[in-house]
């Protein structure tokens, strides 16, 4: 390898450690409010401290949305088209996911349809160095109480150490909860913060 090859990829190694200098956290967060038989889901993400995502159920055309310092990042449209789209989806799908478990936990706790109500969905994954991913997990909370947690996290003999707990209402939450958690996080979300890690460097080390 001659000289200037070796230069540029030692000029891109060093732009990504600085990307990617210590652990990075995707995180998203989902809230459905449910009141006299109405909800609203309100879905957020993170990269860090940076806003990267919002949907809002009561927008007249609900789309998951750029945070507010991502909004001229042509990056997304032109790495995936369908970025967005698909993020719509997944947020669709999780105000019905959280519709349902509410509903559960509601009838599960004989509690009136005529009250207020919220379901909460949090996620977050953990990259290092590099990109390697570190940990992550999941949670539910049905008015504000944990009804469930799935932690994963990776331990320094380079083995997954998965452990998952239904701290109540184990009959409400199935395996595939657990499975799906674990697929998400390891390669969906870890994969989607290695991308805005390395095409939105820029705005990250800014912020």
């Amino acid at each position: 390898m001659g000289p200037r090859p070796l230069l540029l990829l030692l000029l891109g190694a060093l732009a990504l450690m600085e990307t990617w200098a210590g652990p990075h956290m995707l995180r998203h967060f989902g809230t459905l409010m449910s009141r006299l038989g109405k909800s609203q889901y309100i879905g957020v993400g993170y990269v860090d401290d940076t806003e990267v995502m919002r949907f809002d159920s009561e927008d007249p055309n609900p789309r998951a949305q750029p945070g507010l310092p991502w909004k001229e990042q042509p990056w997304v449209l032109q790495e995936d088209p369908e970025f967005w789209e698909e993020q719509t989806r997944v947020c669709k799908f999780c105000e019905q996911f959280s519709g349902a478990k509410l509903n559960n936990l509601r009838a599960y706790y004989n509690h009136s349809e005529d009250g207020s109500h919220t379901f909460q969905i949090v996620s977050a994954c953990v990259v290092g160095s590099g990109g390697l991913f570190l940990s992550g997990f999941g949670q539910y909370a049905y008015e504000g109480t944990e009804t469930f947690t799935l932690n994963l996290e990776l331990s320094s003999t380079a083995e997954a150490n998965k452990t998952a707990q239904a701290t109540i209402l184990r009959n409400l939450l199935h395996q595939d909860d657990v499975e799906g958690w674990r697929a998400y996080l390891e390669h969906t979300c870890a994969n989607r913060l290695r991308l805005f890690l390395e095409k939105g460097k820029e705005m990250l080390l800014r912020t």
